[in-house]
């Protein structure tokens, strides 16, 4: 079990950002599910299909890392096109637009306003099959279909697993002494239980997307491919403006404080299968890595028909803020990644895997620790 030190005493902090605090509102539900090793805390609710919502390395009174919706879930209602009720993972199907998607109907505009999350990833429960302290299992069998016409039936597997000292060390390759510290990963397996599928009619993709509480001294951190600047999408909600995000020397700097919405895809061939977030007022730094075996095929998840459904990206990250309709979901940014784009036959899987760290204390330890992950140091990143 790993050594925790004690909280950081320049760490702000105040009773609703702590795990505590979001533990209240989930535990009494019966689908919810507690990984605890020590101070290690994460946070899974079966209702919101299996979805991590939080986690914490200093226990109840430490920092709450996930964004949580706290209003639409004591309200108990359900709205249209998303229920946000946050978690710093959840389990989605790309692709998002185009002739294959499987949020939008066929014939529709993809416009906001007809944008509809299919309810499998939005309000179904994933129920659970086993779990224990450190790791639990959940499983769900559905249909779905794209906007195509396209039907799909498959089976989910989704286990999330505490990560232990030993695990995050050879993951990470640093040194974890004097850093408060949790880290979990999930593995998904979709299987195709149905008819074969085909690129000419479409594909699902898993798709893992994490809400992070935004600050106005937070940054998202992605390393690229330099030499790729030209690959990386910027123009998802709106070209992201320039004071908004800085491409330099081989990474991006996203502003990630829910003030101005906006989105970035990295394909394949500008890929660095890492991403990473600091917030500065917090000290706390999130690194993400996920599964990766190349230059393969990714859905578009464009809102437009596409000329290149196959051409779409490997990871992408999101800052909110207001929409079409003038209203905003929320005070978080996400970190995404996805599985490539397979064609299934019958009985055939596809897996994806997915590791979250968030690590706090004295910003001296973090520096170390993202000069050696992301070549930098903390000192210049931009918002702070």
């Amino acid at each position: 079990m790993a050594c925790q030190p004690s909280k950081p005493s320049n760490t702000a902090m105040n009773p609703e950002n702590s795990f505590g605090y979001d533990y209240d509102l989930l535990k009494n539900d019966p689908t919810t599910v507690l990984l605890k090793q020590g101070n290690q805390q994460v946070l899974i609710v079966g209702k919101y299909q299996a979805r991590v919502m939080t986690s914490s390395s200093q226990g109840e009174e430490g920092f709450s890392y996930g964004w949580i919706n706290h209003e639409l879930i004591k309200s108990g209602k359900l709205g249209p096109h998303m229920n946000a009720f946050g978690g710093e993972e959840r389990f989605w199907l790309g692709p998002e637009g185009g002739q294959f998607s499987v949020y939008f109907k066929q014939g529709d505009p993809f416009t906001f306003e007809h944008w509809q999350t299919p309810e499998i990833i939005d309000t179904e429960t994933y129920p659970l099959v086993k779990s224990d302290s450190q790791k639990a299992l959940f499983h769900k069998d559905f249909e779905i279909e794209n906007y195509s016409g396209t039907k799909f039936k498959v089976s989910l597997d989704r286990e999330i697993k505490l990560l232990s000292d030993s695990e995050a060390k050879t993951y990470l390759q640093i040194p974890l002494e004097g850093i408060s510290w949790v880290g979990y990963q999930t593995d998904n397996v979709l299987k195709n239980t149905g008819q074969d599928w085909s690129k000419s009619t479409g594909v699902l993709s898993i798709w893992l997307l994490g809400m992070m509480k935004a600050s106005d001294q937070n940054t998202i951190l992605i390393p690229y491919q330099k030499g790729q600047e030209a690959a990386i999408n910027a123009a998802y909600f709106g070209q992201i403006p320039a004071d908004r995000l800085i491409k330099k020397e081989g990474l991006l700097y996203f502003k990630a404080d829910a003030n101005s919405r906006g989105k970035l895809g990295i394909p394949p061939k500008a890929l660095v299968p890492l991403a990473a977030s600091y917030d500065a007022a917090n000290h706390i730094l999130t690194i993400l890595q996920f599964d990766y075996y190349g230059d393969q095929e990714y859905v578009n998840s464009m809102w437009e028909i596409q000329e290149n459904p196959f051409q779409g990206d490997a990871l992408n990250a999101y800052n909110d803020g207001k929409n079409d309709t003038g209203t905003q979901m929320g005070k978080f940014y996400e970190l995404e990644s996805s599985s490539p784009a397979i064609a299934l036959a019958h009985g055939q899987s596809l897996r994806h895997v997915q590791r979250t760290f968030h690590l706090e204390g004295m910003e001296e330890k973090l520096d170390q620790v993202c000069q050696k992950l992301l070549g930098i140091k903390l000192v210049e990143l931009p918002w702070k």
